[in-house]
């Protein structure tokens, strides 16, 4: 009877660890609790979730500028070269002139502005740096007209393919060779050739 007895009753050493277990879960089930309590908030849909480390993404606009092409307009006596801007999206340095050529040797769409340039003329290569424009054209350049109609087409040539730097020298070639002859007349054309030069030597 008495083996039963102490067999039953608890010892102090037993009761230390109950309660140590004890006190153990109860402090996991505080500190989840506080835990839980202080989790951030998910972010609500309108919030931006950025990764650490990643930038915040920007969306870069595309480069613009805005250039000249020229028309001939006749006025009294004489004819004039009038602008008409065009706004091209660029990438690299040439490509806004290239473009302005293109819309040149496409013709005016609209309006009483003419050109002399022959249908048909292609642009073969484009170059502008060091404040000069090198400008090669397909033989159609030199076909048909007069020494009026020449001169006329060279200005063309000339005022736009400086439109961005009005300063700059240009250079043309025909199929990769110096344009130094003009039409059946035999006009001498000096090279390179600058807005001022054009306007002083070869007047419309």
């Amino acid at each position: 009877m008495k083996d039963q007895q102490g067999s039953n009753r608890i010892t102090p050493g037993v009761i230390a660890v109950v309660s140590a277990a004890v006190v153990a879960v109860g402090g996991g089930v505080a500190w989840v609790t506080s835990n839980s309590n202080n989790s951030p908030t998910p972010p609500s849909s309108s919030q931006k979730i950025t990764q650490p480390g990643q930038q915040p993404s920007t969306t870069q606009p595309g480069n613009e500028k805005t250039a000249n092409i020229y028309w001939l307009r006749p006025k009294d006596k004489n004819i004039n070269l009038v602008p008409q801007p065009v706004k091209v999206a660029t990438a690299q340095p040439n490509q806004a002139l290239e473009a302005a050529f293109q819309s040149l040797l496409a013709g005016p769409t609209e309006g009483t502005d003419s050109t002399t340039i022959p249908k048909g003329t292609k642009l073969l290569g484009l170059k502008a740096d060091n404040n000069e424009v090198h400008v090669n054209l397909s033989e159609d350049f030199t076909s048909g007209g007069g020494s009026s109609s020449m001169m006329g087409r060279v200005g063309q040539v000339v005022y736009t393919a400086t439109t961005l730097n009005p300063k700059a020298k240009v250079y043309i070639d025909v199929n990769g060779k110096p344009l130094d002859v003009l039409g059946g007349e035999g006009v001498e054309l000096q090279q390179p050739l600058t807005r001022e030069s054009f306007q002083k030597n070869y007047p419309l």
